[in-house]
């Protein structure tokens, strides 16, 4: 359990702290609009509004208490960045700020955030990469070389184990898990897992491995696909 600190609560750091309180963190939260938190106040360790520019207002948080301090206003960049750099001075352990451009990102780095994230940017490319080809339903980045995708089986793979069908050293891709037509996932399975047709193959792969594998899989027939969908929407 972490001890957190979420300054502005439009729609990142609203899905954020969320997800922070499900997962049991002490979660505190602030804005300068009081209707951004409203339905999170019953829910959050702390609530507090106010303006972060402030130096007087960050100092009665306790900057220093906490084990993160997430920076994400989204519509002022002058006033992230002032945040940032207030946050650090004051002792905050690690501060991840929000940015939109790579150029925010630069003065954010320099004026006090340990990390930047960009939330669009991460979804834009994370949507790119799994609607590009039928074959991935779904894909995590590890970084720039190698990537957790979800894949259909190869037709030479079905009714084989692991081992038999050799996956690992003939396509140079690890079997992490294999995911049921009714989105039950088995994690590492053992090489003498027999692999159906129907299932899905979470595997890790670098992006040159699973783009030779992608090639070499017939397309799925369409009515296949949907159904994939359909089961993926439901979750």
């Amino acid at each position: 359990m972490k001890s957190v600190l979420i300054i502005g609560m439009g729609r990142f750091g609203h899905h954020l702290a969320h997800n922070m309180l499900e997962l049991g963190n002490d979660v505190m939260i602030i804005d300068i609009d009081e209707r951004k938190m409203e339905d999170l106040v019953p829910y959050a360790t702390n609530a507090k509004i106010g303006d972060c520019t402030n130096p007087e207002v960050l100092k009665s948080l306790g900057i220093a208490n906490f084990d993160f301090v997430f920076v994400c206003i989204g519509t002022n960049f002058q006033s992230s960045l002032e945040i940032t750099s207030l946050v650090k001075e004051m002792g905050a352990k690690h501060v991840v700020s929000k940015a939109t451009r790579d150029i925010q990102a630069k003065f954010l780095l320099r004026n006090g955030a340990d990390e930047v994230i960009y939330p669009e940017k991460d979804i834009a490319e994370k949507c790119a990469e799994r609607y590009s080809v039928d074959n991935v339903f779904d894909y995590i980045e590890l970084d720039d070389d190698s990537a957790i995708y979800e894949i259909p089986p190869l037709k030479e793979w079905v009714g084989r184990s692991i081992r038999e069908a050799d996956i690992a050293h003939r396509f140079h891709v690890m079997v992490l898990g294999v995911r049921d037509p009714g989105d039950k996932t088995k994690i590492m399975p053992s090489a003498d897992y027999v692999i159906d047709g129907d299932e899905h193959l979470i595997v890790l792969a670098a992006r040159e491995a699973i783009t030779k594998l992608l090639k070499s899989m017939e397309m799925i027939k369409p009515e296949k696909r949907e159904k994939a969908k359909k089961v993926r929407k439901r979750r």
